[in-house]
């Protein structure tokens, strides 16, 4: 099959090329940031920017409801949707760089490792936790504000309010629990060390979970944007036009309910873990701030309450284990008695919150 014939499976048709001026001043700006973004990754500004600008660039017609631009890894080029302005092309190229810089090809030029996903012979694995983690970089490289977005009744933080916002939030909330290096330097390079890390940190089963579960999201979300444009068509009208709008309802509530289900996971996996780990009163002053701040990474919805029952409850646990800790006479504890009044207040206050919602 012919490259062409791949770029119109995806609805993609070229139109031309981009010219040479635009290809160099996106290739330079985009090396500048990611070189100052990441570095920790040690890029050489000059050497990022000649490998960038050697991509063969094309505008394109690209269907509505799909990214404006795309990297073609079967001819290791680039497509951008027609019409866009080079500010626009920069800000959506950013994303579509970092996959070239990510793929890892085998002798014969098949792709079989893209950052955090791996093309395997039957399966492709962790293309949704890829995506997430490319956009989040992408974002945080052209230096995006985070804002308050609200999708399928889920309201969270994101710096990537447009593109795979879900995703980003769910990597962002890994991240958390992992660090971002150890996420940029496997997302850039198809390392393994992001999965071992969260994998001893969280269990390797809720790992792949968690990765199945940020594929599926992905898919859903695909199938969903593509039932709409049919919906938006003027060919689609009466009976025909009630059923496809019943099903992209039943793909927003499935990817909410895996939204659910996959914050649940991360965070209960992450702290149920470390709390076993707890040894001293300085393990849980660091735990418990860990756990404070991490409300500031998840979504929330009108009937969500989970996390503010996990919280409740591992306060009260949090005060059960400082006095296991105390009564251990080996050790020594400064300021001992205002840290246990804090813990029992905490628990007072918890659990009189907890009836009154009874």
């Amino acid at each position: 099959m012919s490259i062409e014939s791949d770029l119109k499976k995806d609805g993609i048709t070229v139109v031309g090329k981009l010219d040479t001026l635009s290809v160099n001043t996106i290739s330079r700006n985009i090396a500048e940031k990611i070189c100052r973004t990441f570095p920790e990754q040690n890029f050489i500004f000059q050497n990022l920017f000649i490998a960038l600008s050697r991509i063969p660039m094309y505008i394109a017609d690209i269907p509505a409801g799909f990214a404006e631009a795309t990297y073609f890894y079967k001819n290791s080029s680039m497509y951008f949707k027609q019409g866009l302005s080079l500010e626009e092309l920069e800000k959506f190229a950013v994303h579509e760089f970092i996959h070239y810089l990510q793929e890892i090809k085998d002798k014969k030029g098949r792709l079989v490792k893209l950052g955090l996903c791996d093309f395997g012979d039957l399966k492709v694995c962790g293309m949704g936790l890829n995506e997430g983690a490319v956009q989040l970089m992408a974002s945080k490289a052209l230096e995006s504000p985070e804002e308050i977005v609200k999708y399928y009744g889920i309201s969270f933080p994101t710096i990537s309010p447009s593109y795979y916002p879900l995703l980003c939030n769910l990597v962002n909330q890994m991240a958390y629990v992992v660090g971002e290096e150890t996420l940029y330097d496997s997302t850039f390079y198809g390392t393994d060390a992001f999965k071992e890390r969260f994998a001893n940190l969280c269990g390797v089963d809720n790992f792949f979970k968690i990765q199945s579960n940020l594929d599926k999201i992905m898919e859903a979300e695909e199938k969903a944007i593509k039932l709409n444009n049919k919906l938006m068509s003027d060919d689609v009208e009466g009976n025909k036009a009630q059923k496809i709008a019943k099903k992209i309802e039943a793909y927003k509530t499935k990817i909410g309910k895996l939204f659910f289900e996959t914050q649940n996971l991360i965070y209960t996996s992450y702290f149920n873990t470390q709390f076993t780990k707890l040894s001293t009163t300085a393990d849980i002053d660091e735990y418990r701030l860990r756990l404070y701040n991490y409300k500031n990474y998840m979504g929330i919805s009108d009937n969500y309450s989970d996390f503010n029952e996990f919280y409740i409850n591992k306060m009260m646990d949090l005060d059960n284990k400082y006095e296991s800790i105390m009564n251990n006479t080996g050790l020594v504890v400064a300021n001992n008695s205002t840290i246990a009044r804090f813990f029992r207040k905490i628990r007072a206050i918890l659990s009189a919150t907890v009836e009154l919602k009874k």
